[in-house]
């Protein structure tokens, strides 16, 4: 892939979203304080997702465990 074809593909994502957010019609101003809020939204989500899904699937999996382990012969 040549740079320019990434270049127009970027270009194209945040037209995109510009469009999906109705952020091109807002103050240059307004659009960085946007855009800002946004990213750190976005950043917040990621982490915590990064530190606490992972715990949460390991309590899940424990429990089922508990609940669909291996049944006693003599039952």
């Amino acid at each position: 892939m040549d740079v320019k074809r990434v270049k127009d593909y970027l270009y194209w994502l945040y037209y995109q979203y510009q469009l999906v957010t109705c952020s091109y019609v807002l103050e240059p101003w307004e659009q960085s304080m946007f855009h800002t809020i946004t990213v750190t939204v976005l950043a917040m989500v990621v982490y915590t997702a990064y530190v606490f899904v992972p715990i949460h699937v390991r309590l899940a999996l424990e429990f089922f465990s508990q609940i669909f382990g291996p049944q006693p012969e003599g039952a």
